[in-house]
Parts: C-alpha cells; structure tokens; sequence
C-alpha cells in the first residue's frame, strides 16, 4: 500500500474509532484528498511529523526533549521519514533524539498502527530555509521503556532529553494528557 492509501486509511480509522467531536482534521484531509506530497517537508500548508510519547510502565512518567529551535520541552519527534508504519517514524525519531533503550509500542495500539492522537499544529518558517510558516500534521503514538536506562540526547535537535512526570503534557499535549488519563492503569 503507497503511502497517500496509508496515511488516508489511518485518518479515517482514528477520526471513526478515537477522535473526539470536534476533531475533525479539516485541513490534513482536505490535503490528502487533493493528492499533495505529505511525505515531503516542503509541502504547504502543511505536511507529515509523527511523534513518541514515551512513558515509565507504570505511566508515571513521560520521555521530553528540550528542543534546540523551538526552546521548550516536547516529545520527540520529527517529520515523517520512510517505513513500514507510522509509529516506526515516531520510534525512529525517539531513539536519534534521546538515545532511549528498549522502547516499545504501547499495548493501547495492540500493534497496529493506529494513532493516539493526531495533532495538527502551526510551526514558525525557517527563513535560512525559504520555509514560511505552515503546519505539522503530527501522527503521535505511544510507546514504553525503562527511564532507569541511560539516554544520549542527540545535541544537533536537542539541548537534553530527560525523563518528566506525566503532567509536564499540560502545557505541551493536553489533549493527549486528557486521552491517557483515561487509559486503565498498569
């Protein structure tokens, strides 16, 4: 399956089996429906990232990085890079950014490659770049790993990568914040 057929076929899952009333991710559909290059960042409006919330087992605890351009604690993430699913991007980006050992996907996604949350978000241009200001089109999965293992922040994207408790995602992803508080806990 090519990846427009892909990235369509998880939308529509998470908007019929996980999406809230008012998410209706306007712009990401209206984009795959005109057929644009969401695999490329050089898109506009708007393209594809995918992220990892990486949480302790007990879900105490979640994985950030302090982001080197935009200056605060987020999950990792990146734009979309080639595999097989959706939440290998997303694992691929956790393990170069933080070094993080042993991750796994989270039960909650019963290995497939449904997404969490879909979260799609204004990011300033990069003027160094040509790139104006436009949107991120996140695909955000979970995953699980040890926080007593050591971690090696990737210091070209990141100033650190630390593990914080789970209420740090009120400021950051409150909707995923919302979205784990109704997890059954470990």
């Amino acid at each position: 399956m090519d990846f427009r057929t892909r990235l369509s076929a998880a939308v529509e899952r998470y908007r019929a089996e996980i999406a809230g009333p008012r998410e209706h991710l306007a712009l990401l559909r209206w984009q795959i429906a005109e057929g644009h290059a969401l695999d490329q960042r050089d898109t506009f409006p708007g393209h594809l990232t995918t992220s990892a919330f990486v949480l302790s087992p007990d879900h105490a605890q979640v994985l950030l990085i302090d982001h080197v351009v935009i200056g605060r604690w987020l999950q990792p993430g990146g734009h979309w890079e080639e595999a097989a699913h959706f939440h290998l991007s997303a694992a691929r980006e956790a393990e170069e950014e933080t070094g993080v050992q042993g991750l796994t996907l989270h039960p909650w996604h019963a290995g497939g490659d449904l997404p969490f949350t879909i979260d799609s978000h204004d990011v300033p241009g990069k003027p160094s770049r040509g790139e104006p200001a436009h949107i991120h089109h996140d695909l955000q999965y979970l995953f699980l790993a040890d926080p007593a293992r050591p971690l090696v922040a990737q210091v070209e994207e990141v100033h650190a990568a630390a593990w914080k408790p789970v209420a740090a995602l009120a400021e950051i992803a409150p909707h995923a914040l919302e979205r784990l508080a109704r997890l059954p806990k470990p």
